[in-house]
């Protein structure tokens, strides 16, 4: 499955909400710096889609706010 993730560093709390088919919004405690918030994005979509942390794979947007990620069934 394929989705597109805006992400939002910096927040009080981390927490997702679903804006549409296939796109999510994350906001995030940390801070992005030496890839900390992309791993925090892989610990809680895996978390919300109930699969390991090695089944959520960010393919493209690495330095960006937007990313691509896909979950692996």
């Amino acid at each position: 499955m394929q989705i597109y993730v805006k992400v939002v560093p910096g927040a009080k709390s981390n927490r997702i909400e679903k804006l549409g088919a296939g796109n999510l919004k994350v906001w995030l405690k940390s801070l992005p710096e030496k890839g900390q918030a992309n791993l925090e994005v892989v610990e809680l979509l895996a978390e919300h889609f109930h699969k390991a942390k090695s089944e959520v794979i960010i393919k493209a947007g690495h330095k960006s706010r937007i990313k691509q990620v896909e979950i692996n069934n």
